[in-house]
């Protein structure tokens, strides 16, 4: 069953990227076809992914503002099963153009339709930030996994992200899901850690992925290596995680064996408190 994901969180720094990069590649490496959409200026996940951005001809940008195929965009990455739509520094231009076009949150989701059927998940890695690019992709999207780093500030983060998402679902989406939420960059010898990942699962009881991310310098080396941990570094400590919770995304997301994506709880819109 193909799914579309968005890997979404407004906070900057909290291994978003990271996630949307290493859980397609995992999920690659397990036999799926797999498409990565980079939607982040910064085109984190173009270079992370071994791109050279500076020499790619299409890139998301000219899919979303100038309505070019996005077969035209697709790049092969490293890894066997994963392909790349990938972002250049003109698409920070696009939250000015984007809003000029007669739908300008639905031109992803128009596009991706040439391309669902090749795939059996199609991730966007959605930029620090809840503007256009990003509506994009919670509209073209069927699900969200939202990375939390297990700290004081991401629950702040994680109601405005909620609010967007029932913004959305009221909207042009009405099936959005969240899939869950990963926390990232874990060390719960923190007391303020445990406490976070405590709050975030009292406040989405049963939606917190089981597999958590702890910090890994390989995790954090690997993007200058235009790899994923997995291809970097695959016995890490890092690379393992992201090994059980693309198993996690698979069964719960893709395969849906008797497990289903959760939506949006009754009264999210509030936020947890921090």
């Amino acid at each position: 069953m193909n799914r579309t994901i968005a890997v979404c969180n407004q906070k900057g720094g909290v291994g978003k990227t990271t996630t949307a990069v290493n859980v397609s590649a995992c999920l690659a490496i397990m036999g799926k076809r797999v498409l990565l959409i980079d939607l982040d200026p910064q085109a984190s996940a173009t270079v992370s992914s071994g791109a050279d951005r500076t020499h790619c001809e299409t890139t998301s940008y000219d899919v979303l503002v100038d309505g070019a195929a996005i077969q035209d965009a697709l790049v092969a990455t490293s890894v066997k099963g994963l392909d790349l739509v990938p972002a250049g520094l003109e698409l920070a231009k696009a939250e000015l153009r984007l809003p000029q076009l007669d739908e300008p949150d639905t031109a992803m989701r128009k596009a991706c339709q040439a391309v669902r059927e090749q795939y059996d998940a199609i991730f966007f890695d959605c930029p620090p930030s809840l503007g256009v690019l990003t509506s994009n992709a919670l509209v073209a999207a069927e699900t969200v996994v939202i990375p939390i780093q297990c700290e004081y500030l991401a629950l702040e983060g994680l109601s405005a992200l909620v609010q967007a998402i029932e913004m959305v679902r009221s909207g042009r989406n009405p099936d959005l899901e969240i899939a869950g939420i990963v926390l990232t960059m874990t060390d719960f010898r923190s007391n303020l850690a445990r406490e976070v990942a405590e709050e975030v699962k009292r406040f989405f009881p049963g939606k917190v992925f089981e597999t958590t991310i702890p910090r890994n310098i390989r995790v954090a080396e690997s993007p200058s290596f235009g790899k994923p941990v997995c291809v970097y570094e695959p016995h890490s400590t890092g690379a393992m995680a992201y090994q059980l919770l693309a198993e996690e995304v698979a069964k719960k997301v893709l395969d849906k064996r008797g497990v289903e994506a959760v939506r949006v709880p009754s009264g999210a819109a509030e936020g947890p408190t921090p």
